[in-house]
């Protein structure tokens, strides 16, 4: 299709043909519900006439009866498609007001395009612009039709234009101009009456098959099923056509824009690719740990500059990039860049992870001054108490000692339940009884009995004993994985379970709940960050973060934040980046000796109690 655009004028009759042949499927249903009306009428104009005999009376009254049904059925399906709102993009409306630099720049590129300006701007926490029909309307004809064509038809409304939010932060004035260019390019065929009318065909019954979906399963749920069948057939009908429609519009407005700013289209296409980048890893490694505490960063676009700053520094293809940042930023064409970026940041946290549409006690904001503290050291603390909690938590075969050895009599009379998990149990010295009465000692060649060991207190949150445990012990450190894996994901249904009830209450209280929102929320979060991990995966950064306690409370260590790579440890104001292999070795295989000597170089010491939360 785009090599067979030689002009954007050939890209619009292109689309204009497609459109057509979308609006032939409309007519044809029309044709088809109508054709039992026009057979009955037929039949009872042939027998008032008197060209028909008495023995067509019975086709008539049954030609009459399929005609009513077809009409309320038709009916039916006229009226859920022109209720039915289609689902908007979800975005932070931009007023000319708070923005009036934006505006004026993406005017100045309509007029020099030759192309109806965009009705409005909205930003979106994504790295990705477009235009959006935001004209349907739940009752009546799109208010969007306004302006008389040449030949009397009514004109709809110009799209609203939806920007990305990281590149208004990342790219420069000249950058996002050239960046947009093509897509300002697409009110152009947006404005055609044909091609504007089979665009909303087409999400009317896109939007039809939603409220089919989502009401299908109550009372009247049997008529909204058989509108939800006709609307996918009309569908399936008019795809190709649609698809081919699309892509013809989009390839003219391509062809449009070649003219404008092409070197600086180059460039700024390059910064698309790196912003994506520092976005993901951005929204991945800092925002998703703060989420998951009912934390939001409240810049996160901000903290998008940082991050790609720093992919800069480190990654050579990247490089030369930041020197860039010396232009006036695209953010500097908004009046209120920062409540714009809060605004922006709260959709983020809805779209990737859930969390509510508004601030809360458990839903509050954090800026990056207060990250390392507020978020990083509470996530190690909170990671901490949930390993120490299953530790506790273990059955007693998961704590069986290695094979006994000879008993020491000179070994010190200390409690049982205050002894290293790890010493043989003939080292063990006799546990008190629960009743207060004379100690007991476990049998040799095995742990005390069950209900002994439920009694005794358990010891102290101390890195030593993580470490004894996963050491000397392998299948604790699979028992331990699972049983951390089941605490998380009974954690994650809790939590989905108040996401799920809180949506619930949010949609019950909208007006119109049947026909939808106009937003594309029908389940938070739309955009999971990461799978599911595993136990041992999950193991591993609960012991990391509890060598980050360990390294904080006993060797002076502190929080830190890395923009590519979230949270970090930083001992003499530098980062450590190299604790995650003797971590690893201790998880995977049971091996201590590399984690010992990494403590040991830091000065961290695991015998110390550790504060958690």
């Amino acid at each position: 299709m785009y090599r067979l655009v030689a002009s954007p004028e050939t890209g619009v009759l292109a689309a204009r043909a497609r459109a057509l042949a979308v609006l032939r499927i409309r007519s044809t249903a029309r044709a088809v519900a109508l054709l039992p009306a026009a057979v009955a009428v037929v039949l009872f104009a042939g027998r008032a006439t008197g060209r028909l005999g008495a023995g067509w009376d019975l086709a008539g009254w049954i030609a009459g009866g399929a005609a009513v049904v077809s009409l309320l059925l038709a009916a039916l399906v006229t009226v859920v498609v022109a209720r039915a709102r289609p689902a908007l993009s979800p975005s932070v409306p931009i007023s000319e007001k708070s923005a009036p630099d934006l505006y004026r720049l993406v005017r100045d590129l309509a007029e020099r395009l030759d192309v109806p300006a965009p009705s409005a701007i909205a930003l979106t926490p994504d790295c990705d612009s477009w235009l959006e029909d935001r004209t349907h309307r739940a009752h009546g004809p799109p208010r969007g039709l306004r302006r008389a064509d040449g030949a009397g038809r009514r004109a709809p409304e110009a799209p609203v234009l939806v920007i990305g939010s990281p590149f208004l932060w990342w790219m420069r004035v000249a950058e996002l101009r050239a960046l947009l260019a093509p897509v300002v390019a697409g009110t152009g065929p947006s404005a055609h009456p044909d091609i504007a009318a089979a665009r909303r065909f087409i999400r009317g019954l896109d939007a039809a098959v939603a409220v089919a979906a989502r009401t299908g399963g109550r009372l009247h749920g049997l008529p909204l099923r058989f509108v939800g069948r006709v609307a996918r057939l009309l569908l399936r009908a008019g795809r190709e056509h649609a698809t081919i429609m699309e892509r013809a519009v989009a390839a003219a407005a391509s062809e449009r824009a070649q003219n404008v700013d092409y070197g600086l289209r180059i460039v700024a296409q390059e910064q698309v690719g790196l912003a994506y980048a520092g976005w993901d890893r951005l929204l991945t490694r800092v925002a998703l740990p703060a989420w998951r505490m009912g934390r939001w960063p409240s810049r996160l676009d901000a903290g998008v500059v940082s991050a790609l700053t720093e992919l800069s520094r480190r990654d050579r293809l990247a490089d030369g990039f930041a020197s860039r940042l010396g232009e006036r930023p695209a953010c500097d064409l908004l009046e209120e860049p920062g409540a714009i970026d809060r605004a922006a940041s709260l959709l983020a946290a809805r779209l990737f992870h859930g969390g509510p549409a508004e601030p809360g006690p458990d839903w509050s904001p954090v800026c990056w001054q207060q990250y390392p503290e507020e978020v990083v050291d509470r996530k190690w603390r909170l990671e901490a108490a949930r390993l120490h909690r299953v530790l506790d938590n273990l059955p007693a075969t998961a704590l069986a000692a290695p094979p006994p050895e000879a008993p020491d009599p000179a070994a010190a009379p200390l409690s049982y339940a205050h002894t290293p998990a790890h010493a043989p149990a003939g080292h063990r010295p006799a546990a008190p009884g629960t009743d207060g009465g004379p100690a007991v000692s476990p049998p040799d060649g095995g742990p005390p009995p069950a209900d002994r060991v439920a009694a005794a207190p358990a010891p102290g949150p101390t890195l030593a004993r993580v470490i004894d445990r996963l050491a000397h012990d392998e299948r604790a450190g699979d028992l331990v994985a699972a049983r951390l894996g089941a605490e998380v994901e009974r954690e994650e249904r809790e939590e989905a379970a108040r996401q799920a009830a809180r949506g619930s209450r949010e949609q019950d209280a909208a007006i119109g709940v049947a026909w939808g929102d106009g937003l594309a929320e029908g389940g938070l979060p739309l955009f999971p960050l990461q799978p599911p991990r595993t136990g041992r995966e999950l193991l591993a950064d609960h012991v990391t973060a509890m060598v980050c306690c360990a390294a904080v409370d006993t060797a002076g260590a502190t929080p830190g934040l890395d923009w590519l790579d979230g949270p970090a440890l930083l001992v003499d104001g530098a980062r450590r980046a190299d604790l995650g292999r003797p971590v690893l070795s201790l998880v995977d295989d049971g091996d201590d000796g590399p984690l010992r000597g990494w403590l040991t170089t830091v000065g961290v010491r695991p015998e110390k109690p550790v504060r958690l939360v």
